[in-house]
């Protein structure tokens, strides 16, 4: 647990919005870092009537204890209650930790954002650092939600998952009234991960207007669910595609959504997962390091093409999951290395050993991973 730790070692005493999806560990972590704080789970459901009809109880309360660190678990239930909060902090100094599993509902509602006295903070499935003796195809194929990378037989686990909390929580929150349609969108939204969207396509396979498909993964980003991978086009020489690029937040997710099979090494469907797994440990990186670097992707109109580019072209990456990388897969990189300069250029792969090729270092997944949470990658 030491880089979920870490994410707020550096917080001196300032007041937090902690996100991240459900099942995360934001609760466990919480409760281990803030054992001795005053505690408001709102998922208990008298205690959210209590403070839906009144949300001054909260600051009775708290004012009422000796306690200078409050947690409100999810906040984003009644973001009214953040009035509060806000004249907790101003006059009696109060730190709080306000965590839930999406910012949306506190976004569109208005409410009071605390005018900037609250860092953001976000957790993400497990990383390959957190976890001893880490496993990558249990990885892929389970998904890196604690529980699912757990389990032995991770299906059950994620088929709850996405009917409780995917389905039935996201259509509450978002107010969609056409079930059956977004069950069916989340399922063909998942054959667009790690791909140009074609909101047409989706809309025609779903029975929707497109207006509606692009509010549809606007919710998913809402709800920390999805991320859309922006397009790298500083001062292009060549013509480049400019559409993002779509990531669910976790493998094990995609995978059932896509009813993958059981995914092994060399196959198409793991050379997809691993990708997507990459960008995970990418994601969880810039944010637990505290860089909060850029990561994008580049792609030509002639399709020479970039999985993942960090900073200001600092450090480019291409994610391949052969076992022998060879002078085709290394197309793409020359290409963006001939139009810009930079620090890093790596191939991810399944070799055994580390090489360099014409200056593009090819690294195993394993020493990549152990340098980017040393540090040495960004």
């Amino acid at each position: 647990m030491l880089l979920r730790n870490q994410v707020f070692i550096d917080n001196e005493g300032q007041s937090v919005f902690f996100w991240g999806p459900r099942q995360t560990g934001k609760s466990t972590l919480l409760k281990n870092l803030y054992a001795d704080a005053l505690w408001f789970d709102l998922l208990l459901s008298d205690l959210y009537k209590r403070l839906l009809i009144n949300p001054e109880y909260l600051r009775e309360t708290i004012l009422a204890q000796e306690k200078n660190i409050v947690v409100i678990d999810e906040i984003q239930r009644i973001p009214i209650l953040l009035n509060e909060v806000h004249w907790l902090i101003v006059n009696h100094g109060i730190q709080f930790i306000l965590s839930g599993s999406s910012p949306r509902k506190i976004l569109r509602s208005g409410e009071n954002l605390l005018g900037g006295r609250a860092l953001r903070y976000e957790l993400f499935p497990l990383v390959s650092h957190e976890i001893p003796e880490f496993d990558l195809l249990r990885a892929l194929n389970n998904g890196l939600l604690p529980k699912h990378y757990l389990s032995e037989n991770p299906k059950k686990l994620i088929s709850a998952y996405i009917g409780s909390y995917l389905q039935d929580e996201i259509i509450a929150e978002a107010k969609i009234r056409n079930i059956d349609v977004f069950a069916k969108f989340l399922g063909a939204a998942a054959f667009s991960n790690g791909e140009i969207v074609n909101y047409t396509n989706i809309a025609t396979e779903c029975g929707v207007s497109s207006p509606t498909i692009k509010e549809y993964f606007q919710i998913l980003e809402d709800t920390l669910v999805g991320r859309f991978l922006p397009v790298f086009q500083k001062k292009p020489k060549r013509r480049v595609i400019k559409a993002p690029k779509f990531y669910y937040f976790d493998v094990g997710v995609t995978n059932y959504l896509l009813k993958r099979s059981k995914i092994e090494l060399g196959t198409e469907q793991f050379g997809n997962a691993f990708e997507s797994f990459i960008l995970q440990e990418l994601m969880a990186h810039r944010h637990y390091s505290g860089l909060e670097y850029a990561i994008s992707y580049w792609r030509t109109a002639s399709q020479l093409e970039v999985d993942f580019i960090l900073g200001n072209h600092e450090v480019a990456i291409e994610v391949k999951g052969s076992k022998n990388v060879n002078s085709s897969h290394l197309k793409g990189l020359k290409a963006f290395m001939g139009e810009y300069q930079v620090k890093k250029a790596l191939v991810v792969c399944n070799e055994p050993l580390p090489r360099i090729v014409d200056g593009i270092e090819i690294l195993p997944y394993s020493v990549f991973l152990e340098q980017l949470w040393a540090g040495r990658i960004i």
